[in-house]
């Protein structure tokens, strides 16, 4: 099996700058770029914890993907960390003003009425009015929306209990 490093093309810093720049317009509309920026603790050779000195310096590497077929990488040294900064910095920027901002009207119309649903459900229904003539209709919807409470909050009380049981399990 391949893992990502070694499907991962390893390119230089203008070529990586060109290929994200080429990612961002291809996934303006729909899709997600991941970005990943590490230092880089070993280059072939096993270090060890008693080898990692002051003095040493690593290099970064940048690892894009949009989660399917392109991958590709790039490796910095720290004396190019500035300027390779620089230029990815403004192309960052310059991409990241395509960006849909968050519907919060929407999330928070939302989140409203989820705790008007979760209210609704907590108070009790009051069943009143007569079992027969006037006002029987009206009794009829109470007691169907009382069974329907009672039944919404035992859903709820089952869920919360599974939720408890997969949080004790110990694997």
């Amino acid at each position: 099996m391949v893992g990502l490093e070694d499907a991962m093309q390893l390119v230089d810093h203008n070529t990586f700058l060109e290929q994200l720049a080429a990612l961002f317009e291809s996934s303006k509309d729909t899709g997600s770029i991941w970005i990943t920026h590490k230092r880089l603790l070993r280059d072939g050779e096993d270090i060890t914890i008693t080898d990692h000195d002051e003095t040493r310096e690593f290099p970064c590497i940048l690892k894009v993907t949009n989660g399917s077929k392109t991958k590709f990488s790039t490796k910095v040294s720290s004396s190019e960390l500035s300027k390779f900064h620089t230029a990815y910095g403004s192309l960052l920027k310059s991409s990241m003003g395509e960006l849909r901002k968050r519907d919060k009207k929407r999330e928070k119309a939302n989140a409203e009425q989820a705790a008007k649903r979760k209210k609704r459900m907590t108070e009790p229904v009051t069943v009143e009015g007569p079992k027969r003539g006037n006002g029987r209709r009206k009794r009829q919807r109470q007691l169907k929306a009382a069974l329907k409470q009672q039944e919404s909050q035992k859903k709820f009380k089952e869920r919360e209990e599974a939720r408890k049981k997969a949080g004790t399990v110990l694997p």
